[in-house]
């Protein structure tokens, strides 16, 4: 039987990254995460979780290596958990999502620290190496996204950058090494943990709350803005706004990147999808001068035609 989230009149509490829960535990309205410690007979075992509910409370707990704690969660989390039917619901995708990396420290913000940085050497790994993964990983996001990580740094020239729907921020994370860089996103909490855990590595990175089709900042503010793997997540009406408030931000370079799907990846909250023909028919309205390429899905290059 599928778990979901609790039903009640009121609506659970949002999920907040960096509550306290102590050592090895993560607990809000919905889950309780532990790393460690008593399963009941009853419990759904799989080979890294144990889950069950008691009291209409979801109760996972876990013995993963600290070397094991980076955004590869997201494939291991479905496929052992989701997939099968155990658990459902997007909402308690991102709770289980965030309770396993909590409770895999002493304290939340040590627990994100650990993530961030294993997602980094990974995502450097991964570009350094011929081989998808390494033993012990699920086939996952971090393979996918190395190498548009890779690509989209490359399109990146000197002076500033914004980067729209930045998600955690690790490409925003890679460009901070070298230029200034903004992240922008919708969803409050994931922005305020990059803003706290970016110090912790000792990067600097601007961070900014907004819808991406508004986002409060001067014309011309900064010399390139990106937006990677953003537009299938939104209706073609909200997109083509993003895409105007790109073209408004930018000095110098807008840069778009998209999947190349058949049907959009519901699990991964695409709800539309592209082909190289629909980039170039966003180029040629653009006004711009534009280039499309593919390389492990579809971009778009906006530059600004000179005025002189």
């Amino acid at each position: 039987m599928t778990i979901t989230p609790p039903r009640s009149l009121e609506l659970p509490r949002a999920i907040d990254p960096l509550a306290p829960g102590g050592p090895g535990r993560y607990a809000d309205d919905v889950i309780d995460v532990r790393r460690g410690g008593p399963v009941p007979p009853h419990a759904t075992r799989t080979p890294s979780f144990a889950t069950w509910t008691d009291h209409h409370r979801v109760h996972l707990v876990h013995e993963l290596a600290p070397e094991r704690i980076d955004n590869d969660l997201a494939g291991l989390v479905a496929e052992e958990l989701f997939a099968p039917g155990w658990l459902g619901g997007s909402d308690l995708f991102e709770r289980v999502m965030t309770g396993v990396v909590v409770s895999s420290a002493a304290e939340p913000a040590a627990a994100w620290e650990l993530f961030y940085r294993n997602t980094l050497d990974r995502l450097a790994d991964l570009e350094d190496s011929t081989e998808p993964n390494r033993p012990g990983h699920v086939e996952g996001s971090l393979a996918a996204y190395a190498p548009v990580y890779a690509y989209a740094d490359g399109l990146v020239g000197q002076g500033t950058v914004l980067e729209l729907g930045s998600c955690f921020g690790f490409l925003s994370l890679r460009l901070a090494r070298r230029v200034p860089v903004t992240a922008s996103d919708a969803t409050a909490n994931t922005v305020r943990l990059l803003a706290r855990v970016a110090p912790r590595l000792g990067l600097s990175v601007d961070t900014l709350i907004c819808d991406a089709a508004r986002v409060p900042r001067p014309a011309s503010s900064y010399d390139t803005v990106l937006a990677i793997h953003l537009l299938e997540h939104l209706e073609p009406d909200h997109g083509a706004a993003v895409l105007r408030e790109m073209q408004r931000l930018a000095r110098q370079r807008v840069v778009v990147a998209v999947p190349f799907e058949e049907e959009p990846t519901a699990a991964f909250g695409h709800v539309r999808t592209f082909d190289a023909d629909d980039l170039a028919t966003l180029g040629a309205a653009s006004g711009w001068a534009w280039a499309t390429h593919e390389h492990h899905g579809g971009w778009l290059v906006l530059d600004r035609r000179s005025t002189v």
